[in-house]
Protein backbone atom coordinates (compact mmCIF):
# COMPACT_ATOMS: atom_id res chain seq x y z
CA UNK A 1 0.00 0.00 0.00
CA UNK A 2 1.34 3.36 -1.07
CA UNK A 3 2.04 5.89 2.00
CA UNK A 4 -0.40 9.02 1.79
CA UNK A 5 0.66 12.21 0.26
CA UNK A 6 3.15 14.37 2.24
CA UNK A 7 1.78 18.11 2.54
CA UNK A 8 4.09 20.59 3.93
CA UNK A 9 2.27 23.99 5.20
CA UNK A 10 4.33 26.83 5.50
CA UNK A 11 2.50 30.21 6.89
CA UNK A 12 3.98 32.22 9.39
CA UNK A 13 0.19 32.41 11.27
CA UNK A 14 -0.47 29.57 13.76
CA UNK A 15 -3.98 29.20 13.21
CA UNK A 16 -3.96 28.80 9.37
CA UNK A 17 -1.02 25.69 9.61
CA UNK A 18 -3.37 24.42 12.55
CA UNK A 19 -6.56 24.66 10.70
CA UNK A 20 -4.93 23.46 7.42
CA UNK A 21 -2.63 20.48 8.91
CA UNK A 22 -5.91 19.36 11.30
CA UNK A 23 -8.00 19.14 7.81
CA UNK A 24 -5.39 17.82 5.39
CA UNK A 25 -4.94 14.73 8.03
CA UNK A 26 -8.52 14.40 8.98
CA UNK A 27 -8.65 13.81 4.86
CA UNK A 28 -5.75 11.17 5.30
CA UNK A 29 -2.50 12.79 4.57
CA UNK A 30 0.62 13.07 6.20
CA UNK A 31 0.99 16.85 6.87
CA UNK A 32 4.31 18.94 8.24
CA UNK A 33 3.80 22.47 9.17
CA UNK A 34 6.59 25.63 8.87
CA UNK A 35 5.87 28.67 10.20
CA UNK A 36 8.93 30.23 8.26
CA UNK A 37 11.67 30.21 5.50
CA UNK A 38 13.89 28.62 7.70
CA UNK A 39 11.60 26.33 8.86
CA UNK A 40 10.76 24.59 5.52
CA UNK A 41 14.60 24.05 4.82
CA UNK A 42 14.87 22.22 7.83
CA UNK A 43 12.26 19.97 7.30
CA UNK A 44 12.93 19.56 3.61
CA UNK A 45 16.33 18.24 4.79
CA UNK A 46 14.64 15.55 6.31
CA UNK A 47 12.54 14.90 4.34
CA UNK A 48 10.45 15.30 0.38
CA UNK A 49 7.28 16.45 0.77
CA UNK A 50 4.63 15.27 -2.21
CA UNK A 51 3.42 18.83 -2.27
CA UNK A 52 3.80 22.65 -0.13
CA UNK A 53 1.36 24.80 0.30
CA UNK A 54 3.39 28.19 0.65
CA UNK A 55 1.98 31.49 2.06
CA UNK A 56 3.58 34.38 0.32
CA UNK A 57 3.52 37.20 2.57
CA UNK A 58 5.67 36.25 5.53
CA UNK A 59 8.06 38.20 7.72
CA UNK A 60 11.70 37.54 6.99
CA UNK A 61 11.88 35.30 3.37
CA UNK A 62 8.54 35.53 1.84
CA UNK A 63 7.07 33.14 -0.22
CA UNK A 64 8.00 34.31 -3.24
CA UNK A 65 11.82 33.81 -2.63
CA UNK A 66 11.30 30.01 -1.48
CA UNK A 67 9.42 29.45 -4.18
CA UNK A 68 12.41 30.37 -6.52
CA UNK A 69 14.83 28.34 -3.96
CA UNK A 70 11.84 25.27 -4.29
CA UNK A 71 12.08 25.86 -8.23
CA UNK A 72 16.16 26.03 -8.40
CA UNK A 73 16.76 22.76 -6.19
CA UNK A 74 13.24 20.78 -6.63
CA UNK A 75 10.58 20.07 -8.51
CA UNK A 76 7.70 19.87 -6.06
CA UNK A 77 4.66 21.03 -6.94
CA UNK A 78 3.74 24.27 -4.96
CA UNK A 79 0.42 26.09 -3.91
CA UNK A 80 0.30 29.62 -2.75
CA UNK A 81 -1.81 31.11 -0.48
CA UNK A 82 -2.02 34.69 -0.42
CA UNK A 83 -3.89 37.38 0.63
CA UNK A 84 -3.35 39.76 -2.82
CA UNK A 85 -6.24 40.35 -5.48
CA UNK A 86 -3.68 42.23 -8.14
CA UNK A 87 -3.19 39.92 -11.53
CA UNK A 88 0.54 41.32 -11.36
CA UNK A 89 1.28 39.72 -7.86
CA UNK A 90 -1.14 36.58 -9.01
CA UNK A 91 1.26 35.97 -12.10
CA UNK A 92 4.49 36.56 -10.45
CA UNK A 93 3.80 33.98 -8.13
CA UNK A 94 2.55 31.94 -11.13
CA UNK A 95 5.74 32.96 -13.73
CA UNK A 96 8.07 31.69 -10.67
CA UNK A 97 6.60 28.34 -10.98
CA UNK A 98 3.68 27.86 -8.34
CA UNK A 99 0.98 25.29 -9.68
CA UNK A 100 -1.81 26.72 -8.34
CA UNK A 101 -2.90 29.99 -6.03
CA UNK A 102 -5.77 30.37 -3.87
CA UNK A 103 -6.66 33.68 -2.22
CA UNK A 104 -7.56 34.05 1.91
CA UNK A 105 -9.26 34.06 3.43
CA UNK A 106 -10.30 30.61 1.91
CA UNK A 107 -12.83 27.67 2.31
CA UNK A 108 -10.41 24.39 2.95
CA UNK A 109 -12.45 22.05 1.01
CA UNK A 110 -11.36 24.20 -1.88
CA UNK A 111 -8.13 24.02 -1.00
CA UNK A 112 -8.39 20.12 -0.91
CA UNK A 113 -9.82 19.89 -3.82
CA UNK A 114 -6.58 22.42 -5.41
CA UNK A 115 -4.42 19.84 -4.31
CA UNK A 116 -6.27 16.81 -5.25
CA UNK A 117 -6.26 18.35 -8.99
CA UNK A 118 -1.92 19.07 -8.76
CA UNK A 119 -1.45 16.21 -7.45
CA UNK A 120 -3.63 14.34 -10.09
CA UNK A 121 -1.99 16.76 -12.86
CA UNK A 122 1.55 15.67 -11.69
CA UNK A 123 1.20 12.06 -11.17
CA UNK A 124 -0.47 11.60 -14.86
CA UNK A 125 2.61 13.45 -16.51
CA UNK A 126 5.10 11.12 -18.82
CA UNK A 127 8.03 10.04 -16.58
CA UNK A 128 11.51 11.95 -17.20
CA UNK A 129 13.88 10.80 -19.62
CA UNK A 130 16.88 12.94 -18.03
CA UNK A 131 16.86 14.81 -15.15
CA UNK A 132 18.18 18.20 -15.18
CA UNK A 133 20.37 17.92 -12.56
CA UNK A 134 23.50 19.09 -14.56
CA UNK A 135 24.37 22.47 -15.17
CA UNK A 136 25.27 22.25 -18.84
CA UNK A 137 23.02 20.06 -21.20
CA UNK A 138 23.57 19.69 -24.66
CA UNK A 139 21.72 18.65 -28.00
CA UNK A 140 22.20 19.44 -31.82
CA UNK A 141 24.38 22.38 -31.98
CA UNK A 142 23.50 24.14 -28.59
CA UNK A 143 24.71 24.25 -25.44
CA UNK A 144 22.14 25.11 -22.15
CA UNK A 145 23.32 26.13 -19.25
CA UNK A 146 20.32 25.34 -16.93
CA UNK A 147 21.25 27.39 -14.07
CA UNK A 148 21.87 30.54 -15.69
CA UNK A 149 19.40 30.00 -18.24
CA UNK A 150 21.40 30.50 -21.38
CA UNK A 151 21.45 28.74 -24.48
CA UNK A 152 25.18 29.16 -26.52
CA UNK A 153 24.96 27.73 -30.51
CA UNK A 154 28.51 26.23 -31.73
CA UNK A 155 30.11 29.26 -32.71
CA UNK A 156 29.37 30.45 -28.95
CA UNK A 157 26.38 32.88 -29.66
CA UNK A 158 24.51 33.23 -26.78
CA UNK A 159 20.60 32.87 -27.64
CA UNK A 160 18.29 35.17 -25.39
CA UNK A 161 15.07 32.83 -24.12
CA UNK A 162 12.55 34.35 -22.51
CA UNK A 163 10.86 32.79 -19.03
CA UNK A 164 8.25 30.75 -21.46
CA UNK A 165 10.51 29.52 -23.96
CA UNK A 166 13.30 28.17 -21.34
CA UNK A 167 10.51 26.22 -20.05
CA UNK A 168 9.17 24.88 -22.83
CA UNK A 169 13.04 24.00 -24.19
CA UNK A 170 13.05 21.98 -20.85
CA UNK A 171 10.30 20.20 -20.79
CA UNK A 172 11.22 18.70 -23.97
CA UNK A 173 14.98 18.42 -23.07
CA UNK A 174 13.53 16.87 -19.84
CA UNK A 175 11.29 14.14 -22.23
CA UNK A 176 13.27 14.03 -25.11
CA UNK A 177 11.59 11.42 -27.74
CA UNK A 178 8.66 11.04 -25.70
CA UNK A 179 4.89 12.15 -27.41
CA UNK A 180 3.10 15.16 -25.66
CA UNK A 181 0.27 16.46 -26.00
CA UNK A 182 -0.53 20.04 -26.01
CA UNK A 183 -2.37 19.75 -21.97
CA UNK A 184 0.69 18.04 -21.06
CA UNK A 185 3.56 20.42 -21.76
CA UNK A 186 0.94 23.29 -20.10
CA UNK A 187 1.35 21.35 -17.37
CA UNK A 188 4.92 20.82 -17.52
CA UNK A 189 5.66 24.73 -18.17
CA UNK A 190 2.97 27.13 -16.77
CA UNK A 191 0.21 24.33 -14.85
CA UNK A 192 -2.56 26.45 -13.71
CA UNK A 193 -1.49 29.53 -15.12
CA UNK A 194 -2.14 28.51 -18.66
CA UNK A 195 -5.84 29.93 -18.02
CA UNK A 196 -4.57 33.12 -16.83
CA UNK A 197 -1.98 34.05 -19.38
CA UNK A 198 -4.14 32.18 -22.57
CA UNK A 199 -0.60 31.44 -24.35
CA UNK A 200 -1.00 28.97 -27.25
CA UNK A 201 1.08 26.19 -26.60
CA UNK A 202 1.41 25.99 -30.49
CA UNK A 203 2.39 29.61 -30.46
CA UNK A 204 5.29 29.14 -28.00
CA UNK A 205 6.34 25.99 -29.51
CA UNK A 206 6.89 28.56 -33.17
CA UNK A 207 8.37 31.04 -31.34
CA UNK A 208 11.12 28.62 -29.95
CA UNK A 209 11.69 26.71 -33.51
CA UNK A 210 12.41 30.30 -34.78
CA UNK A 211 15.03 30.09 -32.35
CA UNK A 212 16.38 26.45 -32.29
CA UNK A 213 15.87 24.80 -35.51
CA UNK A 214 18.20 25.64 -38.83
CA UNK A 215 15.05 25.55 -40.75
CA UNK A 216 11.65 26.83 -38.83
CA UNK A 217 9.42 25.85 -41.71
CA UNK A 218 10.92 22.36 -41.80
CA UNK A 219 11.84 21.23 -38.12
CA UNK A 220 13.75 18.55 -37.40
CA UNK A 221 14.49 18.91 -33.33
CA UNK A 222 10.86 19.39 -32.44
CA UNK A 223 8.45 17.39 -34.29
CA UNK A 224 4.81 17.72 -34.83
CA UNK A 225 2.47 14.91 -34.08
CA UNK A 226 -1.01 16.07 -35.35
CA UNK A 227 -3.91 15.06 -32.81
CA UNK A 228 -0.86 14.08 -30.50
CA UNK A 229 1.26 17.08 -29.97
CA UNK A 230 4.66 17.41 -29.97
CA UNK A 231 8.20 15.57 -29.55
CA UNK A 232 11.57 16.57 -29.03
CA UNK A 233 14.07 14.31 -31.37
CA UNK A 234 17.77 15.31 -31.10
CA UNK A 235 19.68 13.39 -28.39
CA UNK A 236 20.41 15.38 -25.19
CA UNK A 237 23.48 14.59 -23.31
CA UNK A 238 24.88 16.03 -20.12
CA UNK A 239 28.08 18.23 -20.68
Amino acid sequence: MEPAPHIAVVDDHRDIRDLVGRYLAQHGYRVSVAENGTALRRLLERSAPDLVILDIMMPGEDGLSLCRHLRGTTEVPIIFLTAMVEDTDRIVGLELGADDYLTKPFNPRELLARIKAVLRRVNSLPPQRIKLKARMLSFDRWMLNVGRRELVDGDGVAVPLSTAEFRLLTAFLDHAGLILSRDQLLDLTVGRAADSFDRSIDNQVSRLRKKIELDPKNPMLIKTHWGGGYSFMAEVCEA
